[in-house]
């Protein structure tokens, strides 16, 4: 379409991310058929843990954030449901289950979103998580990346919680057959032990590949991550 016949315009060409991303994210759109789950978390206790912690992080020179909570709780849930970090080979009409718990975490970069690997997230406890969090996103904010650092994932976790938005339709990282979406947490009145009291809940988007993974499925899915994150506990209890 000729956009000068209705004013004036400026081109600008896409980022070198936005190249190699574009293709990849139109062709999982095509050929995945994605379904997204909606659900919410409890994060009260979660929040108020993290802040009596604050000081603990700052002495080991971590930024001990929300993320490194919801990855812990993903760690967890994926021990729990494999089959949410396997990968579909539809040629072999199998599917491969992999013995490694590899997390993705959306980072957004001036020249567009790219996705860093934690790798063995569930040997790392919520420090461990938060330390590697921030060095590959500095790294992807730099453009220091290698390719290495962007492979071999099991699952992704996009959040937008500190931007804002209720909810999203994350797209699946294919090969991966489901991503989390995370936006704000709000205070909301819950209904509990006969009364209305204020709960900071955290809205969840988890998108899945159909083909893989049922409804049913994906409800317990969100439910345990619900779970998790309201186990502060469990979220913070040492690895093996």
């Amino acid at each position: 379409m000729d956009f000068e016949a209705f004013g004036p315009i400026e081109r600008r060409p896409l980022s070198r991310i936005q190249k190699i991303a574009g293709p990849r994210l139109h062709a999982s759109w095509v050929n995945i058929p994605h379904v997204t789950q909606f659900d919410e978390a409890d994060i009260t206790e979660m929040e108020a843990t993290r802040a009596k912690l604050k000081d603990q992080a700052t002495a080991r020179g971590i930024k001990l954030t929300p993320l490194a909570f919801v990855m812990r709780a993903c760690a967890q849930a994926l021990q729990a449901f494999p089959h949410f970090g396997a990968s579909l080979d539809a040629a072999a009409g199998e599917l491969v289950f992999k013995k490694y718990v590899h997390l993705g975490f959306a980072a957004d970069t001036p020249g567009g979103l790219v996705v860093p690997v934690v790798r063995d997230a569930d040997r790392k406890d919520v420090f461990e998580l938060a330390r590697e969090l921030a060095t590959l996103s500095e790294k992807a904010r730099l453009g220091k990346l290698v390719a290495a650092e962007m492979q071999g994932g099991c699952f992704t976790v996009s959040s937008l919680g500190g931007i804002g938005g209720t909810a999203f339709t994350p797209i699946i990282n294919a090969p991966e057959v489901a991503i989390l979406g995370v936006s704000r947490a709000s205070q909301r009145p819950v209904y509990q032990d006969g009364a209305f009291v204020p709960r900071l809940m955290l809205p969840l988007s988890l998108s899945y590949d159909h083909r893989v993974i049922d409804g049913a499925d994906a409800v317990r899915f969100t439910s345990f991550l619900g779970k998790a994150l309201a186990d502060v506990q469990g979220l913070l209890r040492a690895q093996p």
